[in-house]
């Protein structure tokens, strides 16, 4: 007789969220599926040194707002991703000096511990990355992050900014051509040098 092992029913976000209401200790399992995610993506727009503040300030906004989620939605990480892009936004001046640094230094202190070695074509076209990415608007940047790093739909980012979805298109469709160009440029002056 073979036992066929079931793997528990995994609660939807807004099912947790609803629950947490009655048992605000179940609001953990949220932190716990979203956390590192979100972390990662902070780190990428911030670095590491206010990653882990800002992560913690969106939970406890979540938490604190918990009541007025949308249940219909049985994804959080839109609404997540919402709170953390206007916490960003106060830390816009520090995300401009770290994106600075890189172009600077040619070193992405978020990836830079993880890898062994990095070749100066990488260095060189992260430098370029974070040009382009520095000199895009505040706007435009937000809708190519929250696509690129936090790998969210077209809907989700609208959701998360709370903009119509024609917005998120013109906004990417502008940032990946200010990026693509800064991209090719930085190539070719590294193919020049």
């Amino acid at each position: 007789m073979s036992v066929i092992a079931v793997e528990p029913v995994r609660a939807d976000d807004a099912a947790l969220i609803r629950r947490s209401e009655r048992e605000p200790e179940v609001f953990a399992d949220l932190f716990d599926r979203h956390a590192p995610a979100l972390r990662r993506y902070v780190a990428r727009r911030l670095g590491p040194s206010l990653a882990d503040d800002v992560v913690s300030d969106t939970f406890l906004a979540a938490f604190r707002r918990r009541h007025r989620y949308d249940s219909s939605q049985p994804d959080a990480r839109p609404w997540l991703y919402g709170i953390a892009a206007r916490l960003i936004k106060r830390h816009r001046r520090v995300e401009l000096r770290f994106y600075r640094a890189l172009v600077r230094t040619g070193v992405d202190e978020v990836i830079e511990p993880y890898a062994d070695h990095v070749d100066a074509r990488v260095a060189a076209q992260q430098a370029g990355l974070a040009r382009a990415l520095a000199e895009l608007s505040p706007g435009d940047r937000e809708v190519l992050l929250l696509v690129a790093w936090a790998d969210m739909t077209y809907e989700d980012v609208a959701r998360a900014l709370d903009i119509p979805i024609g917005t998120v298109r013109s906004r990417l469709h502008r940032a990946r051509a200010r990026t693509r160009q800064a991209l090719v440029a930085t190539r070719e002056e590294a193919f020049d040098g």
